[in-house]
């Protein structure tokens, strides 16, 4: 069962990857209302919110766009970032939700800002654990147990995640719906793509804990014949 469960959420990954590459392919041939490009729009958003401490620049890359909140700058790729398209739009309007949120003090983003250093540190490790808990588990489960706990780190990580993105993407989505960037008929599409580009986060998540779930059963398994 666990081996058809990864194979399905493998599936998933690809159709969900593929729709997302789509959609932004799709949306990026829609010409934003007003001519603006995603700097632009993410700037204005910044500027709108009183944000002045935070810089929009260019990064290399396809759908590499994110936030750094230790540098403070909104990273876009190059489509995003010179593209002057509701999809363009969209992800920009995303990644200035995130700057909202780290002004906010938004509870998610902090638990997660939190987990990254902790979770560098357990990605060192985790894998040569969980081989040698692997290769130990008919002696003791206890290595196996500590890599078990490991990992649980990164799917907490993924867990936290998915409300971080999904409150990006609403605040994007309200500050567009009261700017001349998009129309009436094009917001749907900027919604659209930011529904596939979550859904990514989504498939993540469920494959972590899928994981965890059978390396858990394992040692329980080998727990029971001790």
């Amino acid at each position: 069962m666990y081996y058809i469960l990864i194979i399905a959420i493998m599936i998933a990954s690809f159709i969900v990857q593929e729709m997302v590459e789509a959609k932004i392919k799709k949306y990026s041939k829609i010409p934003t209302a007003n001519g603006m490009s995603g700097a632009e729009v993410a700037r204005r958003m910044l500027e709108v919110n009183g944000i002045k401490n935070v810089t929009v620049r260019q990064t290399s890359g396809f759908l590499t766009d994110h936030y750094d909140p230790t540098s403070k700058t909104v990273n876009l790729s190059p489509a995003i970032y010179e593209g002057r398209s509701v999809a363009a739009a969209a992800v920009a309007a995303h990644e200035c939700g995130h700057v909202l949120q780290h002004a906010t003090a938004y509870g998610p983003l902090k638990l997660r800002t939190a987990l990254v250093p902790m979770l560098n540190v357990s990605n060192k490790f985790m894998s040569w654990i969980l081989i040698i808990g692997i290769l130990c588990i008919q002696w003791s489960t206890a290595p196996l147990w500590v890599g078990i706990a490991l990992f649980g780190l990164t799917t907490l990580f993924s867990l936290v995640t998915l409300p971080v993105e999904m409150n990006a993407t609403n605040r994007a989505i309200a500050w567009l719906s009261n700017t001349d960037i998009v129309t009436p008929q094009t917001l749907p599409m900027a919604q659209d793509a930011l529904k596939w580009a979550g859904r990514t986060y989504i498939v993540a998540a469920l494959s972590s804990l899928g994981t965890l779930f059978y390396y858990i059963l394992i040692a329980l398994s080998a727990g029971r014949r001790d």
